[in-house]
């Protein structure tokens, strides 16, 4: 698939040798464009400006390779598992593609200590390699395309530090996550049934939704309500991870009721706990950096164990 014997001699007249190799020895392949893959290790913390005057690090190759990985994810397994099913096929790949799963992966292949980042301002992040990993996935996106990054995936990374029969054996229980990052954070959640009916095959089919904070999180649809509840949750817990305008949001009516009551109240599995809370605590969450320390920490909470 790669010419690396052309690549070879093209680096002997090369002045950087050293990042070249050191990107071969992670890749299987030479890049061909080596500033992209230098700007994949390029944290916000470490900004810099381009010739245009636009500050540069990796947040937007994240974002593209957030979606090439959850394609070629999606393809490998497709072809791995003939036969199974959707649901199944979703779970292996959430597990797969999971903040945890991702920054051990990174810290193997050694891509964590090349990520350039201000060691204060990235103190909280612990999900910086798992971050920096999607940034490479879109590095190699733009500089070789989607079969680089499936040959990647297929022949660097799984078999070798991901074990794909092992890890679609492994439960996740998407509602404890919830309600573990619910509890964590002072969180108000709610599970509701909002419908029940019947499928084609006059088969019983639920759907719920979970508000938090009184906020539409997710939605799902099961043939149990156990089923329709996990489903809803997984997205709940996508929402958290990846929209930030939501946890605006959810910060925002989390810090009214706070003001307004003077209390937390954690509601889960149809239940409600009354947890009384100092004005001090309130008026030190209403801060920005604070709310941007909790959107860390419930991003770390909603995905700890789940690979």
């Amino acid at each position: 698939m790669f010419n690396n014997t052309i690549d070879k001699i093209r680096l002997l007249f090369r002045k950087d040798k050293e990042s070249y190799l050191c990107f071969y020895k992670m890749l299987g392949f030479y890049p061909h464009d080596i500033s992209i893959y230098e700007q994949a290790l390029l944290h916000k913390s470490s900004s810099v400006k381009s010739d245009k005057g636009r500050l540069l690090n990796n947040e937007r190759l994240e974002f593209l390779g957030d979606a090439i990985l959850d394609a070629v994810v999606a393809d490998i397994l497709y072809q791995k598992f003939d036969g199974k099913r959707e649901g199944f096929l979703t779970n292996t790949r959430s597990k797969m593609v999971s903040r945890e799963t991702l920054n051990r992966v990174a810290e193997q292949i050694g891509l964590s200590k090349l990520i350039k980042f201000n060691t204060r301002q990235s103190a909280h992040n612990s999900y910086m390699g798992g971050n920096a990993f999607e940034a490479l996935v879109g590095a190699i996106y733009l500089d070789r395309g989607y079969y680089a990054c499936k040959y990647f995936m297929e022949h660097r990374i799984i078999g070798q530090y991901i074990d794909l029969e092992r890890i679609s054996r492994k439960e996740v229980n998407f509602k404890s996550k919830l309600i573990e990052w619910s509890q964590k954070n002072r969180m108000e959640i709610s599970f509701e049934l909002i419908n029940q009916g019947y499928d084609n095959f006059n088969s019983p089919t639920f759907e719920s939704e979970i508000l938090v904070e009184g906020i539409h999180a997710g939605k799902g649809m099961g043939y149990s309500k156990k089923e329709s509840q996990q489903i809803a949750a997984h997205e709940s817990l996508n929402m958290i991870k990846k929209d930030s305008s939501f946890m605006e949001k959810v910060l925002a009516a989390k810090a009214v009721r706070e003001g307004e009551t003077g209390e937390a109240v954690e509601v889960y599995e149809e239940k409600t706990t009354a947890v009384p809370v100092q004005t001090a605590v309130i008026e030190e969450l209403r801060k920005p950096a604070d709310r941007e320390s909790i959107i860390s920490a419930a991003e770390e909470a909603a995905f700890q164990g789940a690979e």
